[in-house]
């Protein structure tokens, strides 16, 4: 094995171990939730309310995780589409003379 390929396992067995060492010593027992939740449940509790109400709220928790799995992979597409797109820009602008010798052109 060489060694980048190594390196690439132990880093992808490392990221694993983050993710599930914590549910298991916790045993499954604990109720994860976000910080907007914990936000919003203290601010209640202090009196606050809220300012308006929701225009859309979905039927169920597998509907509002699959909007936001939708949200995430459309930022992602356009992310990654700008990306390339400031990377392909990079050698356009170049001189043809370099971009040839580079090339290993005529």
């Amino acid at each position: 094995m060489t060694r980048s390929r190594l390196v690439t396992a132990l880093l992808v067995l490392g990221v694993v171990a983050l993710v599930a060492l914590p549910l298991v010593l916790d045993g499954g027992t604990a109720e994860f939730s976000g910080t907007d939740a914990a936000a919003a449940e203290l601010a209640e509790q202090q009196g606050a309310r809220p300012w308006f109400e929701s225009v859309f709220s979905p039927s169920s928790a597998e509907v509002e995780s699959g909007l936001f799995a939708l949200q995430a992979a459309l930022g992602g597409g356009v992310l990654g589409y700008v990306l390339g797109r400031l990377r392909g820009r990079r050698p356009a602008e170049r001189p043809e003379s370099e971009r040839s010798r580079e090339d290993g052109g005529s």
